[in-house]
């Protein structure tokens, strides 16, 4: 009986882990250990960023300190799942920027054994969640929040204060463009701006 309902350690387990936080916090940095981690081990590992992300290279993953590893820019979260195939680790940079079906093709990767590992920006520059972002880390097996060095105080940031009056939801910026910033420094700033 025991036998029957053992499943054969060669089955895979999939998972999603998302990375979270504000800008400059390391979120990048942290996917790609884990991926240079998965790759080391001989896992096949794919990994996706949104096509409209070109601030550092158009293929490659990179982050602020420049670190980098080869990705595959795509226009929409349902091109994953035709480009991921026969493989054991799927990576997705900047998914704030993708849209709201992301969580399906997470999860759908996820029920057939893959390892997802997903990063983005949890809150907007207005401090309010961000796309697809609170869905997946509802959905998922686990969640990592990195955080920034405030650029006031120097306490734990977790805002990405936007230093330009552009109100659009996407813009695309560094440290010309954007600041973390922790809650009482965020607070401030943003009432200076109002």
């Amino acid at each position: 009986m025991f036998l029957e309902h053992h499943r054969h350690p060669s089955n895979k387990k999939g998972s999603i882990e998302v990375i979270c936080g504000s800008m400059f916090s390391g979120k990048t940095e942290e996917l790609i250990r884990r991926l240079k981690r998965a790759q080391f081990a001989k896992q096949k590992v794919e990994i996706f960023k949104p096509k409209i992300d070109t601030r550092y290279h158009e293929m490659d993953v990179v982050s602020h300190d420049s670190n980098a590893i080869m990705s595959t820019p795509v226009p929409a979260s349902s091109n994953i799942l035709l480009l991921a195939n026969d493989v054991d680790v799927v990576a997705i940079d900047e998914a704030q920027f993708f849209d709201m079906e992301l969580v399906g093709v997470c999860n759908q990767l996820a029920n057939s054994g893959v390892r997802v590992i997903v990063a983005g920006l949890d809150m907007d520059f207005e401090g309010k969640p961000f796309g697809p972002m609170p869905q997946l880390m509802a959905t998922a097996e686990h969640v990592t929040k990195v955080h920034a060095i405030c650029m006031d105080c120097g306490a734990l940031a977790t805002f990405s204060y936007r230093k330009s009056a552009n109100k659009s939801l996407v813009m695309l910026g560094e440290t010309e463009s954007y600041e973390p910033l922790c809650r009482e420094c965020y607070n401030k700033s943003f009432q200076k701006n109002d």
